[in-house]
């Protein structure tokens, strides 16, 4: 049977007198809310087509006689559909007699129903499972609880769970996992399996965890500009936009929601976490969906500020060199014949014996565009974890010298040197929890009490009066920001100091009987800054970081 789909509709070709149109769900909120589906859905349908369906649960189709789609363009065939939704049954002669698919396609159908209930997106419930507290210039969230939830994928078939856990998910050793098995906690289709299990198609897999998220700065998110149509902040470094890995309430749309008020905002562009600045929200689909096509369409100049390492040469240097993504899952790019075509600009703003501050123009809107093409001219970043490391070879990727490793070899190295030091940015697949982590220290502690956990776009709300003052007229009047707007949304605002009685200790969780030591804030700064946007009628600036001054020198660095 051929399937071809159109938009969210499929047909049956090409020679059945009936043709069935059925309109399928696009999306499935899984762990992060937006993962597209429609394989499943295909798989759904041919299954719905082929199997019986009981007088109770009959399939309701779109009957159509003496039509040939041939004939007419799909646009207008979808279009002038007259339809009259009939409830029937298959032929008999169309039933299969394999009941496990049946099953197999009514508990999919369950499993739908109740991630979409699960996850119904940024709402209130989410925000609400835990708080923030302030703690050694760190911004930490108090452990809670938390179900990810992904389907199996294609290279995980016909092996074994625990093995697939193993491999792929670096949060916990392998025990965690087959302990977290065994007590039901990791769960295939809601429903506990042995850890010898091997997965199939479709399988959802459900984790349950205690989750200790990573602490990030303590400096506030502050407001550049705001109205009916757009919001524009400073965003903190440390700090990413979107929950990924091990951050989900310490992000940007999770602490604007929670003490700014501002919720399901549409993100216009992003930033690396590491990197601080300008960072643009659109309240409404007209402004964002603006702004967002002049920026591919290059419309949009940007201007970023950062300190390297060395005299960077005086006047205006270009460079075009392509940039190809040596792996997506890791997050890490190098200067290749085989990228894409990108360019920056570089100027030298200051030089204070050692380093120097230099202002970036990148024409192009590449990943980690500024910090590979400051690698390969051999001014990285002074700070930079990734791209200021022996890691890329004896001259750190300059001239695009990586030591004369292999992609394979290079990201090989990558992971064992950050599995170590624990720098390494990763997406936010459910499988990239372990590779977010903080460089840090730990100690053991046996003790099940710790006082100290840490380690290292659709509507919008309408009524701005729900933020009584802007937050900068706020810290004019010497107050706490980020408390006095957080009382104001209905959410707790930050506690000022570690609160023992709301934190949850969970007897079987790792990372409850683990002291960590802290990071210091400095150690969750790079020196790369967002600094001024200019477009079609429009401009936004920030202040420029302290490290930007021309006196500035790493021995006033705490």
């Amino acid at each position: 049977m051929n399937l071809t789909k159109f938009g969210t509709f499929y047909r049956m070709l090409p020679n059945f007198q009936h043709h069935f149109i059925l309109k399928m769900p696009r999306h499935a909120q899984t762990q992060h809310g937006d993962a597209t589906v429609d394989e499943e859905n295909i798989v759904l349908l041919k299954n719905a087509i082929y199997q019986t369906v009981p007088s109770t649960e009959p399939l309701t189709c779109t009957w159509f006689y003496n039509v040939d789609p041939n004939a007419v363009p799909v646009r207008n065939y979808v279009t002038a559909i007259v339809s009259q939704d009939l409830k029937i049954a298959l032929p008999e002669k169309r039933k299969a007699d394999n009941t496990e698919q049946v099953d197999a396609l009514k508990k999919a159908r369950l499993e739908t129903k109740a991630l979409k209930a699960k996850r119904p997106g940024f709402s209130d419930d989410r925000y609400e499972e835990t708080s923030y507290y302030f703690e050694n210039g760190l911004r930490k969230v108090y452990p809670y609880y938390f179900t990810f939830t992904t389907f199996t994928k294609g290279r995980w078939v016909d092996e074994k769970i625990l093995d697939v856990f193993s491999r792929e998910f670096r949060a916990h050793p392998p025990e965690e996992y087959k302990r977290s098995i065994l007590t039901g906690s990791l769960k295939v289709n809601y429903e506990c399996v042995p850890v010898d299990y091997k997965l199939k198609h479709n399988d959802l897999l459900s984790n349950t965890v205690h989750r200790h998220e990573v602490p990030v700065t303590d400096q506030a998110i502050t407001i550049v500009h705001m109205d009916e149509d757009i919001v524009v902040i400073n965003k903190p470094a440390s700090i990413p936009v979107h929950p990924c890995g091990r951050y989900r309430h310490n992000t940007v749309v999770f602490i604007l929601a929670k003490e700014y008020n501002l919720k399901n905002l549409r993100t216009i562009h992003r930033l690396d976490r590491l990197t601080s600045g300008l960072l643009l929200f659109g309240r409404t689909p007209k402004k964002a969906r603006l702004l967002e096509q002049q920026i591919r369409n290059r419309d949009v100049e940007k201007e970023y500020v950062c300190r390297v390492e060395g005299n960077f040469p005086d006047g205006i240097i270009e460079c075009k060199e392509p940039i190809e993504v040596v792996s997506y899952k890791i997050g890490v790019c190098k200067v290749s014949p085989k990228g894409k075509d990108c360019s920056t600009t570089f100027e030298k703003i200051s030089y204070n014996g050692t380093t120097s501050v230099i202002l970036c123009k990148p024409l192009t809107g590449r990943m980690h565009q500024i910090r590979v093409h400051l690698q390969y001219l051999g001014y990285p970043i002074i700070n930079d974890p990734l791209y200021n490391h022996e890691v890329f070879g004896p001259l750190k990727g300059r001239g695009g010298d990586i030591g004369g490793r292999t992609d394979e070899e290079l990201v090989k190295d990558l992971i064992h040197v950050h599995n170590a030091e624990n720098w390494l940015g990763v997406d936010g697949d459910f499988g990239s929890e372990g590779l977010i982590l903080q460089k840090h220290d730990h100690i053991e502690n046996g003790d099940k009490e710790v006082e100290t956990v840490s380690e290292t776009s659709t509507t919008v709300n309408d009524d701005l009066n729900k933020i009584d003052k802007p937050p900068l007229e706020e810290e004019e009047k010497g107050q706490t920001n980020r408390v006095s707007v957080g009382t104001q949304t209905g959410h707790d605002p930050p506690d000022t100091a570690y609160n023992k009685e709301k934190a949850t200790v969970d007897e079987h969780c790792y990372e409850c009987k683990v002291r960590f030591k802290d990071p210091k804030p400095n150690d969750l700064i790079m020196y790369l800054h967002a600094w001024k946007y200019r477009g079609p009628g429009w401009a936004y600036e920030t202040e420029l970081p302290n490290w930007a001054d021309k006196d500035w020198s790493e021995t006033s660095v705490e």
